[in-house]
């Protein structure tokens, strides 16, 4: 699964202020120009091609992470299946567009414009004519008013995971004719262009026991290019039919099976012709573009690898040694590799008929800070964690191998290309290694003593290095130790297998803290530090000195163990475990040097992915994490849970909504409620550009690059891939005629 990423916009979007003068902020407002985020920073990946280049017919298999647990897309578990089948199968009277910013939708809506604001803001929506449901109803205002008293929150009857929005609206009804919908608002509603997208009909809105049951595995009626067939979770798919009845431009593909394949398990998917289309992983894009030709398949890059002149005569030596037992079993092995090997090569040649589609997906990754205890409770030590970060190496680590923009993203509530989009990240500053050593002495955290590792821990190297009788690194000439790197494995059943490895905080092995350059070009790594493999004397130049030398100036402020009221400043920093996290765990591994390079140490843990959220992120477990959230159109309402201030309960317990760093203020409660509730664009706009400041300015959560979207798609496919921003055509997508060839450029 994408363990990163918390949701689409379909699913609710799960996931004190300081006046001193060392923390204060002195501009909060959005920096940047007006037209600064007016560019996407990569394109969609689509192979655009037009209709008449495509043949009549086929069907497409696409990936999806899972079977989808329902089919209506306002429940709380809702996913990106989901999402994928209502934006075929249902209107939606506004999508997005190549920057991320809404559209109306034509075959839905001739027009829709507030023309009323005093006394109250009024939306009238005139549908095009030729809209109807498949069973031959037309779309009309008794859809609208049924789904506003679905999702208003009025009745808790109705099992719903969001309300924002249609909790403002008075009344729906009847306009001038069939074809007008009237929607009178009792407060003012910015983002009203939200709503409605996507629409249900009447008979799944119309009662609560239709909403909550009705649309979960089925939808009888639907309004889109195409229908729900069937959903069959024997063999986990959803099939999608042409809808005889759409109006638009029919759909090239006769089906489309969305089917349900593991993650680690596409490459040999999309071997076997199980899929034809799948979101895949940097290892298996990289694996793909080497069956292309682009780099030459090489047999020994793959599982039967790694076999060397040496584990070659040691191999032989037991084939022909005198014990048959040995020589069974390496017989058996030899085998399985060669079985391996050939299974390997064949779906090499598979996919050879595949490419790589790749843009940037609608979402971010950032480090969450949880401020509600421990030392993060502190804002300083959250600046001094921002301060110890270089966001621009970190996202030169994931997007420059894969030839993406690696620019650090700015702002928490938009994307670049978006309106409300400008980077404000200097209201909190960039890497400042005095200023990060500096907040955290004014904390109170100074160098000292700190208490011996525990029995049973390695000494520093990487992991699986042999001891080789060197003089253990994390103890320094006076005895005391060097906080590190803790890094355990936590299974199902709650048992930790521990493996310790220890980090010099402050070590330098490279300019940009890491062992070399060669984790930079290079995606699949194992979850070792970068500094340890030069933490040996020799490894890194300078790093080491005789006795006796002089330090340098301005040795004082140096990075050491760091304790406060003899506790040391150490993290828990929780990552996933399963597959897919390579990433992650590369980028955690670089935080880790650079939070060490300023006397803070972590201590890793990893999770299987299905308890890294539920269990460590949404319940609070957990100093450092990195997940993502998705950007939305319309964040004056959706980021609104993500950052509003913890309100205690009744009961004493915390109500954070989805503010899962735990660090919120009235300020940012306050800038994201008048933005929600202006009906000027601009002024809008720039609320939210100044909220997104003072969420820098708490340092509860960091950006730091915005996605990579990696689509394998068969080569005869076009206008399907990476899509970006844009809402999917699904009546376009196709298969190219015979002897002709998608377009190379990405769509317009």
């Amino acid at each position: 699964m994408s363990y990163d990423g918390v949701g689409p916009r379909s699913v609710t979007r799960s996931v004190a202020f300081l006046a001193a003068g060392a923390l204060a902020v002195p501009l909060l407002a959005g920096c940047g120009s007006d037209d600064e985020g007016s560019k996407p920073l990569a394109a969609q990946d689509i192979a655009a091609a037009p209709r008449d280049r495509l043949a009549d017919g086929g069907t497409l298999r696409w990936a999806v992470d899972a079977m989808p647990q329902t089919l209506n897309t306002y429940q709380a578990d809702a996913d990106a299946g989901t999402t994928r089948v209502a934006q075929a199968v249902l209107p939606a009277m506004f999508r997005l567009d190549e920057s991320g910013r809404p559209q109306r939708d034509a075959d839905y809506l001739d027009s829709a414009r507030v023309v009323e604001t005093e006394p109250k803001q009024v939306v009238v929506y005139r549908l095009n004519q030729q809209a109807v449901w498949s069973d031959g109803r037309e779309i009309g205002a008794e859809d609208f008013a049924a789904q506003w008293r679905a999702l208003s929150g009025k009745d808790s009857a109705y099992w719903t995971a969001r309300n924002a929005g249609y909790d403002r609206i008075e009344k729906v009804e009847r306009g001038a004719n069939d074809l007008e919908v009237r929607v009178t608002f009792a407060k003012p509603y910015a983002d009203w262009r939200s709503l409605f997208s996507p629409l249900y009909p009447k008979d799944v809105t119309g009662t609560a026991d239709a909403f909550n049951d009705g649309a979960r595995k089925k939808l009888k009626v639907s309004a889109g290019p195409f229908a729900v067939q069937r959903t069959d979770t024997k063999d986990k798919d959803v099939v999608l039919t042409r809808n005889p009845r759409w109006w638009g431009h029919t759909a090239k593909l006769s089906e489309i099976v969305l089917h349900e394949v593991p993650r680690d398990k596409r490459a040999a998917a999309l071997a076997d012709g199980t899929v034809d289309v799948a979101d895949v992983d940097p290892s298996e894009a990289d694996r793909i573009t080497q069956a292309a030709g682009a780099q030459g398949s090489l047999p020994f890059q793959g599982p039967a690898g790694g076999r060397t002149a040496a584990k070659a005569l040691r191999s032989w030596a037991v084939l022909h040694g005198s014990d048959e037992e040995a020589a069974r079993h390496e017989r058996r092995a030899l085998k399985k590799q060669r079985k391996s090997l050939a299974t390997y090569l064949r779906q090499q040649e598979a996919l050879r008929d595949f490419e790589i589609r790749k843009s940037l997906e609608p979402a971010y990754t950032q480090l969450a800070l949880n401020g509600a205890d421990g030392p993060l409770a502190d804002e300083r030590v959250r600046h001094a964690v921002a301060h110890a970060l270089n966001r621009a190496e970190l996202a030169r680590v994931v997007l420059q191998p894969l030839g993406l923009p690696a620019v650090p993203v700015g702002s928490h509530l938009a994307l670049s290309g978006q309106d409300a989009y400008a980077d404000s990240s200097d209201a909190l500053g960039g890497q400042d290694t005095a200023q990060a050593r500096a907040l955290l002495a004014d904390a109170g955290w100074v160098p000292g003593p700190v208490t011996a590792q525990k029995k049973g821990e390695k000494a520093a190297g990487a992991e699986g290095h042999p001891s080789d009788g060197s003089p253990d690194p994390s103890q320094s000439d006076d005895g005391t130790y060097i906080v590190g790197v803790n890094d355990h494995v936590e299974d199902n059943k709650g048992h930790d297998d521990q493996r310790a490895n220890r980090q010099q905080p402050g070590h330098r092995g490279s300019e940009d803290g890491h062992a070399g350059d060669g984790g930079a070009r290079q995606l699949a790594q194992d979850g070792r530090p970068y500094a340890q493999e030069h933490l040996k004397q020799g490894g890194a130049p300078g790093a080491y000195a005789p006795k006796g030398t002089a330090a340098p100036a301005g040795a004082g402020a140096k990075a050491g163990p760091l304790a406060k009221d003899g506790k040391p400043l150490s993290l828990r920093f929780v990552l996933p475990s399963g597959p897919g996290s390579d990433t992650l765990r590369k980028v955690a591994d670089r935080i880790t040097a650079m939070l060490g390079k300023v006397g803070i140490a972590t201590e890793i843990t990893k999770v299987s992915d299905e308890s890294y959220f539920r269990d460590h992120i949404a319940s609070g477990q957990y100093d450092l994490a990195l997940y993502s959230w998705p950007s939305s159109a319309f964040p004056a309402t959706d980021a609104r849970p993500i950052y509003a201030k913890p309100v205690p309960g009744a009961d004493g317990s915390l109500n954070v909504q989805q503010n899962y760093t735990r660090v919120g203020t009235d300020q940012v409660d306050q800038l994201l409620d008048q933005a929600v509730a202006t009906l000027d664009q601009g002024e809008e706009r720039d609320l939210i550009r100044k909220a997104d400041a003072r969420i820098w300015a708490t340092a509860g959560s960091i950006p730091l690059y915005q996605r990579p979207q990696l689509t394998a798609v068969r080569k005869d496919l076009a206008n399907i891939g990476s899509f970006g921003f844009r809402t999917p055509v699904y009546e376009d997508m196709g298969y190219l005629k015979k002897d002709l060839k998608a377009s190379s450029s990405p769509a317009a």
